[in-house]
């Protein structure tokens, strides 16, 4: 099975419905969308039926895929795992992966109607000539009257376009899984919802994912540098601006997932550009106090939160970052997701503090926010600590083994 897998064909057959498959869908082709998820689910051989009188050529440029012309001759298809994928299918990468490695008897038909089919076969060759010569007829109902009583699949990983009016439906579908089921209550009902906003108007613009994070860092070391400034209103106008960066830094992975340009060193400057805010944050906060007061003591308490903060920062990448080879770059702050301690580790992680900071910042009272900070930022670090040590003998999961290829916390 597993050198199938290894030699696995996603075949994109051209769509029963009513859409053009060169119809752009937040950012990009509904066919170039199939494409790079085909690619991002490992398939070694991407070939895609060109419609008859067009040219995909300058659609599909960059890509891996392979066009299948009709005077073309027909294409070597290698034995194992060959996957028939309709044009009209909006795709998951991991609906599409979970076909390219799911069990399948040799020479059986698994058939998803109207979107997909899995076929093993050790001798393609019959299979792709019929394929080729079907003409105009429906590639799925030609291969169920090759291989009758297929067996059945279905996915809610998946949605069908059978006209134009399921493209609205596509671009909630496609919006909706960005979102996470580990966020925080405020993330999900409250910051996705303006950042997938945001996100949706920027998919079809040049904005890159990782020009986002830059945007996104440069408001909140703005909302920093307004807690500097003597007017009363000021540190107010600093925590909404510092709200509004942890907003924004949803974008960037959205664009990333949406546009299919994920990358590490996305993620990389996503993670630091976070703890470079929020430690100006801390030494803003501390500096303003220290010249009203014209103490010193309060930019001790000051250094406990900036250093508490790069001291967690380092650890968590160190010890569940560096070595991340596939899936998202950031998981958790542990080794261990799945521990009591872990998941309250991951909760204390999350950004709801920010409203915290907003509504003491609201009272004047932001320098309780800093002497909240200096206390909780070190003790985080030594639960980091605890929670490594804790772990140590436990093997890194699969997932994480030693290039994150997301921006998931962006």
């Amino acid at each position: 099975m597993s050198e199938r897998v290894a030699a696995a064909t996603l075949w994109i057959a051209r769509g029963s419905g009513r859409v053009d498959p060169k119809t752009p869908l937040l950012g990009l082709p509904l066919l170039s969308r199939a494409v790079l998820a085909g690619e991002r689910a490992g398939f070694s051989r991407i070939l895609v039926e060109e419609p008859s009188g067009e040219s995909l050529s300058g659609l599909l440029a960059g890509t891996r895929a392979e066009i299948l012309r009709e005077a073309d001759p027909s294409p070597r298809v290698p034995p194992g795992r060959l996957v028939v994928l309709s044009q009209s299918v909006l795709a998951d990468p991991r609906w599409l992966k979970e076909l390219r490695r799911m069990p399948a008897q040799a020479g059986r038909l698994e058939l998803d109607p109207g979107c997909a089919a899995v076929l093993d076969m050790e001798e393609p060759e019959a299979i792709v000539e019929m394929l080729r010569g079907r003409g105009g007829d429906d590639s799925f109902e030609t291969l169920a009257r090759r291989f009758p009583s297929p067996g059945l699949l279905s996915s809610r990983d998946r949605l069908e376009i059978a006209s134009p009016q399921d493209l609205r439906r596509a671009r909630d579908w496609l919006l909706s899984r960005l979102v996470k089921d580990t966020e925080g209550f405020m993330s999900r009902h409250v910051e996705r919802r303006i950042s997938l906003a945001i996100s949706r108007r920027l998919a079809g613009t040049r904005m890159t994912p990782n020009a986002m994070t830059l945007v996104s860092v440069a408001v909140g070391l703005a909302g920093a540098a307004l807690f500097l400034s003597p007017g009363p209103r000021a540190p107010l106008a600093g925590a909404l601006l510092v709200l509004f960066h942890s907003i924004l830094d949803g974008c960037d992975g959205e664009l990333a997932r949406l546009k299919f340009q994920e990358s590490r060193l996305g993620g990389v400057l996503d993670f630091w550009g976070d703890n470079v805010v929020h430690s100006a944050l801390f030494a803003a906060i501390a500096v303003s106090w220290s010249r009203e007061s014209g103490e010193a003591w309060s930019l001790l308490l000051g250094a406990a939160a900036v250093l508490g903060t790069i001291f967690s920062a380092a650890f968590v990448y160190r010890h569940t970052m560096a070595g991340v080879a596939e899936g998202p770059l950031f998981r958790s702050v542990s080794r261990s997701p799945g521990s009591p301690f872990a998941r309250l580790a991951d909760a204390l992680a999350r950004r709801d503090f920010l409203y915290l900071l907003v509504v003491l910042s609201a009272f004047g009272k932001e320098r309780w926010f800093l002497a909240l900070a200096a206390v909780g930022s070190p003790v985080y670090f030594l639960l980091l600590v605890a929670l490594a040590r804790a772990g140590r003998r436990e093997p890194l999961p699969a997932a994480q083994v030693a290039v994150g290829v997301d921006n998931l916390e962006n």
